[in-house]
């Protein structure tokens, strides 16, 4: 932690550290706020906002910038993915390719009203379309690493000098709408239809709210980081393969796609050093996924520099309240229904809360505090994170040069 020219910079160790402060101080305050366990929202999500707002307060009061050093935040990313892949059943993949298919397209088709959305509310500001762009798939749907990446090429071909700022504006207030969006719904769907899981499935993420205690021994934790290094060592040679063909892929898929391709294509006889099975679907595995996703989704929220973008505040906040009004239209009159009306449809819209207008860890996020609350869904957890993940980077790099040279 260093102090210097008015910024307070914390180094990797203390951001972690505060990382796991903040999901403790998420969970007592959920704890102590009714309406905020009842309507699911993540603890991470609530201690995280609350730190971003004591941070913004901070620098409002005292000139004082925080920043964080967030590398080790994206080796949990790599972490919770990895998990992912490794509790994924080939026949889990296929009774799910029909509900897979019919979420890619009402995802790309949602991605296309996104944009749309986005060009009408700053053509009202009389902003180019660009900027509508940045209020689009650009920021929300691509997220934070998508802005940056697409932010220079606008600014540069179109002129627009503060690209980075509305990408990067966009995308903060879309993650906190998303993360805010996906528990309320599940439970509105919930409640309406009583909905209830068609068996008892054990979660991918963490452990129901009605089973907190439970025994897991140091092995079985150790069994199951192991399996987790070993699926991220081959989805990094996967990435570096694909990279050479010029397919340019987050780290966090091709482990994703490493855990899978493990799990399903290597016999559960196959010799191992630990003399027990691949641990797929372990509670260590499970209590793996819930660390690492809440601490990277505590870390991302705490890390905000929210006061950037008060200057932003008014085209930004009526782009991102249109696509907020578009993306629970989409959920609860499309997504829905075409998901089947049934429990897992419901938690698949909690997800798609996350995707419509955040990133893929805030659409995990709210499927987590759903099936914590609820009950589980390994359709949901297979099919969001295949869309949300890899499909819509795929679809977002075709969309975004057709939107930026036909608007």
């Amino acid at each position: 932690m260093e102090f210097e020219n008015g910024i307070l910079h914390f180094t990797p160790f203390f951001a972690v550290t505060l990382g796991i402060v903040v999901l403790f101080l998420g969970k007592r305050v959920n704890d102590a706020v009714g309406f905020l366990r009842e309507f699911s929202i993540p603890e991470p999500v609530t201690g995280g906002l609350i730190v971003s707002l004591l941070v913004t307060l901070v620098y409002l009061t005292t000139g004082v910038a925080v920043e964080f050093e967030l590398g080790a935040r994206d080796v949990l990313l790599v972490y919770f993915f990895t998990t992912i892949g490794i509790n994924a059943s080939l026949r889990d993949l296929l009774s799910g390719g029909k509900p897979l298919i019919i979420l890619l397209a009402i995802t790309i088709g949602y991605m296309f009203a996104q944009n749309l959305t986005g060009i009408g509310v700053a053509s009202l500001f009389d902003l180019p379309a660009p900027v509508g762009l940045l209020g689009g798939t650009v920021s929300l749907i691509g997220g934070h690493g998508t802005a940056i990446a697409w932010a220079p090429r606008i600014a540069e071909d179109f002129g627009i000098s503060g690209a980075m700022e509305i990408g990067l504006a966009s995308a903060t207030f879309g993650l906190i709408l998303a993360s805010l969006m996906g528990g309320p719904i599940a439970k509105l769907l919930i409640t309406r239809y009583q909905l209830k899981p068609t068996d008892a499935q054990p979660l991918d993420v963490g452990k129901p709210d009605t089973q907190k205690q439970g025994n897991i021994g140091y092995l079985e934790l150790l069994d199951a980081i192991l399996a987790i290094h070993v699926s991220a060592i081959v989805g990094f040679l996967i990435n570096e393969e694909l990279e050479t063909l010029g397919l340019k892929l987050p780290l966090f898929v091709t482990c994703l796609f490493a855990g899978i391709l493990i799990t399903n294509l290597v016999p559960k006889s196959f010799p191992r050093i630990t003399g027990t099975r691949w641990p797929t679907r372990t509670p260590a595995m499970a209590l793996i996924a819930d660390v690492s996703l809440g601490t990277f989704l505590a870390m991302s929220l705490m890390s905000m520099q929210l006061w950037t973008l008060v200057d932003l505040a008014g085209p930004i906040f009526t782009i991102l309240g249109a696509q907020f009004l578009v993306a629970v239209a989409v959920n609860l009159f499309v997504v829905f229904p075409a998901m089947g009306r049934n429990y897992d449809a419901a938690v698949v819209c909690s997800g798609f809360g996350g995707i419509s207008l955040g990133s893929t860890p805030t659409a995990m996020a709210n499927m987590s505090a759903v099936a914590q609350r609820y009950g589980g869904s390994h359709l949901a957890f297979i099919i969001v994170p295949l869309v949300c993940a890899f499909f819509i980077d795929l679809a977002n790099a075709v969309l975004i040069p057709f939107f930026l040279a036909n608007f």
